[in-house]
């Protein structure tokens, strides 16, 4: 028992290691501005290959080459604007966390308060229809009637 105890917490360690390690690779600036602006960026980018994942959290491959790109272009002096531009037009709104609002992806925005608002309805829908069904007791027959009182003479003193 003791064995399984602890090969299930080293799993744990394993697994929660993986989940929360931050890739930070040693990068050049020529000031603390640019290496705040390069943090910023990593982490505002989605990783195009792993689930939900931002650049700096990543260790794909693809993470690499495209943290690599964003301190290539701050060097050479674009601005934020100009980067994420850039990367959307090379891989979509995908690679944004905080993607706009257009028509491609209202219902991305609009989704989860649309689905809200329909569950509150139904969950009101389904109380209002169970409290009218206790309110409203069904009528006993004449036979169910008549057992009940033989029933209830039978249990007198």
């Amino acid at each position: 028992m003791k064995a399984l105890r602890g090969i299930a917490m080293i799993a744990m360690l394993v697994f929660t290691a993986n989940t929360t390690a931050i890739v930070f690779e040693q990068r050049d600036f020529d000031n603390a501005e640019q290496l705040e602006r390069y943090k910023i960026l990593i982490y505002e980018l989605r990783c195009l290959v792993c689930q939900n994942q931002n650049l700096a959290d990543s260790n794909a491959e693809l993470a690499s080459d495209l943290r690599r790109e964003v301190h290539r272009m701050i060097l050479e002096g674009m601005n934020n604007d100009q980067i994420v531009e850039f990367m959307v037009a090379r891989y979509g709104d995908f690679v944004l966390y905080r993607p706009p609002l257009k028509a491609k992806t209202v219902l991305l925005w609009t989704g989860p308060f649309v689905l809200g608002i329909g569950g509150v309805v139904l969950l009101l829908l389904q109380l209002r229809r169970r409290r009218t069904q206790r309110a409203a007791p069904i009528p006993l027959s004449d036979d169910e009637r008549a057992s009940l009182d033989a029933l209830l003479e039978k249990e007198k003193p």
